[in-house]
């Protein structure tokens, strides 16, 4: 299992909005960054990511997890990719009870290499397994 980082502006998509989806699933679509884009290639059903409120928050909100694979987001109208960009689809598992900011994250001396800390524009972003303890850790969360 790989895990990952999901960035939402919480007045655009909202960690609330996520559990009141349909089946707390939504596609994760919208996203024109080639790297995002290739990274939500890697993903696999069963992954696990962070769902980060960006901008004023900046924090870990919860847990989703990667239930259908990437494909071509039907959004995209851009044509800036030959194979267009695609999306994956996400479900909420699990609230952090402490949610987790960005200083915290930054504070913490295992989360120095943290792609969040050096590359905090990247919208989907890989996390590693220890970082993901980690931050679960940090935010009470027992998965």
């Amino acid at each position: 299992m790989q895990h990952w980082l999901f960035k939402s502006e919480p007045n655009t998509w909202s960690w609330d909005d996520q559990n009141a989806a349909p089946k707390k699933t939504t596609e994760w679509d919208g996203v024109r960054n080639a790297q995002a884009n290739n990274l939500m290639k890697e993903m696999k059903k069963g992954d696990r990511g962070f769902f980060y409120h960006s901008v004023k928050a900046k924090e870990i909100v919860g847990v989703v997890e990667v239930v259908k694979e990437h494909e071509r987001d039907p959004s995209d109208k851009t044509g800036r990719l030959k194979e267009g960009f695609g999306m994956v689809t996400i479900k909420a598992v699990a609230a952090l009870p402490d949610p987790v900011t960005l200083d915290q994250i930054k504070q913490e001396p295992k989360l120095e290499k943290m792609v969040l800390v050096n590359n905090s524009r990247l919208s989907v972003q890989p996390v590693t397994k220890a970082e993901f303890a980690h931050i679960c850790k940090l935010g009470k969360l027992k998965i």
